[in-house]
C-alpha cells in the first residue's frame, strides 16, 4: 500500500478528512507519519490519538534548509511515496522540493491562480468575486504555482464574511483532497508542463 506523509501546522482538519477517508475504505493509502513545525499543533495531538507516527520540531531559529533537512530525513526513513501539505505554514526549500519532485501536494483555499498566498478568502471578498473555491496542486518552487490536479467551485454570497466563506470552502477541501491523493497514488496523473493531465479521462 502506498504511504503518505502529512505536514501540518495547525488544527489538522484536512489531515482528519484524509484519515477518515482511509478509515472508510474510500482512500487506499497508509499514513506513514504526521509532521509539524509547531510542537503544540492540535493536529499533531489528533495524530497521536490515532496511534500514528509523529515528528515535531520547533522551526523557530532554524534556517529553512536546516529544518527541511530534518523533515526530509524523517519522510525518507518512513518510505513516504507522497507528501501532503495540510495547513503547513512554511515555504518549502528548493532542496525539499527536489527530494520529492512531483510528489508533493497542497490544498489552497482559492481557485488558483487567483489569490495565492495567505488570507485567500479575504482576498476574494475584497476583490468582489462571485465564485471562489479550492485547489489541489503539485508544489513547485513558486508560491501556489504548481500544476493543478483538482478544483472545486464555491459561490460567494452577498452576506459572506471571511469566516462563512472559509467554512464552505473547507467543506469542499475535505472532499477533493482525498480524491486528488488517490488519483496521484494510482498513477492517474501525468504532468505535462503546467498541466496535470488525468490519464484515465
Amino acid at each position: 500500500m502506498k504511504r503518505i506523509g502529512i505536514l501540518l501546522s495547525g488544527r489538522g482538519s484536512n489531515f482528519e478528512a484524509i484519515a477518515r477517508q482511509i478509515d472508510d475504505g474510500k482512500l487506499s493509502a497508509e499514513i506513514a507519519v504526521v509532521v509539524s513545525n509547531v510542537e503544540s499543533a492540535p493536529g499533531l495531538q489528533r495524530a497521536r490519538d490515532r496511534g500514528l507516527n509523529v515528528f515535531s520540531a520547533n522551526s523557530k531559529g532554524l534556517s529553512r534548509e536546516a529544518f527541511d533537512r530534518q523533515v526530509i530525513h524523517v519522510l525518507e526513513e518512513k518510505r513516504v511515496d507522497l507528501v501532503c501539505l495540510a495547513g503547513f505554514r512554511r515555504l518549502l526549500s528548493a532542496s525539499f522540493i527536489q527530494a520529492f519532485r512531483n510528489r508533493i501536494l497542497n490544498i489552497h483555499p482559492s481557485l488558483l491562480p487567483a489569490f495565492p498566498g495567505l488570507d485567500a478568502q479575504r482576498q476574494a471578498l475584497e476583490y468582489g468575486v462571485k465564485v471562489s473555491g479550492c485547489t489541489v496542486h503539485f508544489v513547485d518552487e513558486g508560491l501556489d504555482s504548481g500544476p493543478i490536479v483538482l478544483q472545486a467551485v464555491v459561490p460567494v454570497l452577498d452576506g459572506d464574511t471571511e469566516e462563512s466563506l472559509s467554512t464552505r470552502i473547507l467543506a469542499q477541501e475535505h472532499q477533493i483532497y482525498p480524491e486528488a491523493i488517490q488519483y496521484v497514488l494510482d498513477g492517474q496523473i501525468r504532468i505535462n508542463g503546467r498541466r496535470a493531465l488525468h490519464t484515465s479521462l
